[in-house]
């Protein structure tokens, strides 16, 4: 399981000129099943995108493909982690010996 935080480094108006085709990034990934979660930060200097991969090289490759990347009006830092509590909700998600 990977923690995506997403950090704008450019003006707004940069941002905002992608914001477009980075939902279409996000679709796609969600549609993927790749992304579980995403959302701005409070306040508005990135996001967050809880996602799960087959290993960090797969979260990177997404990442590079993400518009606000390929524009370079962000930068990206990705926390593996192994989720060994959950809400009951999210029990699929939990570390188990069957699922690494």
């Amino acid at each position: 399981m990977f923690v995506i935080s997403i950090t704008y480094t450019k003006p707004a108006q940069d941002i905002d000129a992608l914001l477009t085709a980075h939902h279409q990034f996000l679709n796609a990934q969600y549609a993927e099943g790749v992304f579980l979660m995403s959302g701005r930060k409070v306040p508005r200097g990135g996001g967050i995108i809880i996602a799960d991969a087959a290993d960090r090289a797969e979260i990177e490759a997404i990442v590079q493909t993400d518009p606000f990347y390929i524009g370079d009006v962000a930068t990206y830092e990705i926390t593996e982690f192994i989720p060994s509590m959950t809400a009951q909700a999210l029990s699929v998600f939990r570390h188990t010996s069957e699922r690494n």
